[in-house]
């Protein structure tokens, strides 16, 4: 990976995290704890995908794919928090 597919896999990361922020009404989590979240999310909302055959091609779909694995990241860890 060259030094622009990694700036690139990181806004995808922030954005995806931020948007599962928005969508889940959250705090917020600052830019590091987004893109954190939202790589994470990438690598969850990848299996997902594949488990269910979803296929997610270009920079929209790798936005999508992050923000759901995102959102079902977050969602799990307010249900664990909350038991």
């Amino acid at each position: 990976m060259d030094i622009t597919g990694l700036f690139v896999f990181l806004v995808i990361g922030a954005v995806a995290g931020w948007l599962a922020g928005k969508i889940l009404k959250g705090k917020g989590l600052g830019l590091i704890g987004n893109m954190v979240v939202g790589i994470v999310g990438a690598v969850l909302g990848g299996f997902l995908f594949d488990v269910f055959g979803i296929t997610a091609s270009g920079l929209i779909g790798g936005i999508i794919t992050a923000t759901v694995g995102a959102i079902v990241l977050l969602s799990i860890v307010r249900i664990v928090k909350k038991a």
